[in-house]
Formats: C-alpha cells, sequence, structure tokens
C-alpha cells in the first residue's frame, strides 16, 4: 500500500480526546505497512506536567511511534511549560508563535522524499494558537485531509457532530472520525455512539483499542484497527 496525499491532519473533539494516540498508531501502522511518514506536532504545552508527575508527553508518545527515529523536541519544535492554550502560553512567556513560519515548514516537509507528513493539532479545531490564528486556521492553511480523535462514552455525539460541522464549513475533507481507547467490550451507550455519528455525521467512524505498550510495536498494534487504505486514498 502507497499513500498518494502528502499529509493528514489530526485534531480532536477537545483536548484529552486521545490525538497524540490517534497520530502514534497511525505512524506506527504506516512504518508497519512500508509508508514512508513523517511526524509534526508543531506546537506543545503542558511540559511542567511531566517535570511532576512522570507522564508521557505528546511528543514523546509520537518519537517512541517511529521508533525513534526522530526527537521528541524536533517532533515539536515549539514548546511551553503551563499546560494551557497556546495563545496563552506564549503571551505569560513573552514570545510570539510564528503561525505562517510553522505553516511553511510544514509544507516543505509534506510530500517531500514521497513521505507523508502527519501533523497533530493541540486541543480542539478551534483553539486559539494566536489571538488572530486558530488550529482550524492552520488546518486549513495545510489543506490536508483531517482525522478527528474523540472520546467513546458520553456526550461525544455533540462533539463529533460540532467538530464536523466546524471543519466541513472551512472546506476540510474528514476521512474518519476515531474513538478511543475503544473497549473490548463496549457498552450499549459506546456502541450507539459509534452508529449515531456514523449515521448523522455522514463520515467513517473507526475504533482505536488501548494501547498496551508505549513503543513503536505497541501502537502497530493499536493501529492494525484503522482504516488505513480508506483515510490515505487520494
Amino acid at each position: 500500500m502507497t499513500s498518494r496525499i502528502p499529509g493528514l491532519f489530526i485534531t480532536g473533539t477537545d483536548t484529552g480526546a486521545g490525538k497524540s494516540y490517534l497520530t502514534a498508531a497511525l505512524a506506527a501502522a504506516m512504518v508497519a505497512s512500508n509508508i514512508d511518514v513523517v511526524v509534526r506536532k508543531p506546537l506543545l504545552t503542558g511540559l511542567d506536567d511531566a517535570a511532576t508527575d512522570g507522564t508521557w508527553l505528546d511528543h514523546d508518545l509520537l518519537s517512541a511511534a517511529v521508533d525513534g527515529a526522530e526527537s521528541a523536541e524536533v517532533i515539536s519544535p515549539v514548546r511551553f511549560g503551563p499546560a494551557v492554550s497556546p495563545h496563552l502560553a506564549a503571551e505569560q512567556a513573552g514570545a510570539v508563535i510564528d503561525v505562517p513560519a510553522i505553516t511553511q515548514g510544514l509544507r516543505e516537509l509534506a510530500g517531500s522524499d514521497g513521505r507523508t507528513l502527519l501533523v497533530e493539532g493541540i486541543g480542539g479545531l478551534l483553539v486559539p494558537i494566536t489571538r488572530s490564528d486558530s488550529v482550524a486556521d492552520l488546518a486549513v492553511a495545510l489543506g490536508f485531509p483531517v482525522v478527528i480523535a474523540a472520546r467513546p462514552g458520553l456526550g461525544t455525539i455533540s462533539h463529533c457532530l460540532l467538530t464536523l460541522e466546524a471543519a466541513r464549513a472551512r472546506g476540510l475533507d474528514v476521512r474518519a472520525v476515531v474513538f478511543g481507547p475503544w473497549p473490548q467490550a463496549p457498552s450499549e451507550i459506546e456502541s450507539d455512539n459509534l452508529k449515531t455519528v456514523a449515521e448523522l455525521g455522514n463520515v467513517t467512524v473507526a475504533t482505536l483499542p488501548a494501547v498496551n505498550a508505549i513503543t513503536h510495536a505497541g501502537f502497530a498494534q493499536a493501529g492494525k484497527q484503522l482504516p488505513l487504505a480508506e483515510i490515505l486514498a487520494g
């Protein structure tokens, strides 16, 4: 299987909806399918959390997914300590986030040497990067197809449909909504959420199981359930 698109943009219905696990699973599954992939999460906040509680940060997960082929620091070049929206984190740090420069750098990576670029956003689609630029603006500027990470439980129907509406209103091509972590024995609510989002959202809804190990193999195993060919189709 070969990819016929230069990149994918992975967003979520909210903060903590599973974007990094989904991006990591996509990347690992692509590597396992002999697709040359490069991963970026250009903006990262919350570095302070790892310093206090030892949790895995998003760029560490993504580096593990590609088996260390790229360092966490290369994957996420713009990083801030507080776990807040990037526009606020930059203001607190006295920094300026150069969205055009970020966009240009990602464009230069996309499709180079036949690679597929996976770009993970930050928070939900309408999270502000600056006071005048949102995650959605970055996605539109890149023009990649979009995959949406979502929680499987109560409340996800509205979150998914709102995100789909916002994405499509901006002309973005949504390839799939992915529920995760998907339980081995889903509840009636979870099963109905999948069916309802697929029907009302007119979208492919896939599932991602819990990742058993923060390694390339662990993410690749989880990523086997993703409809990779459909997501990557031109």
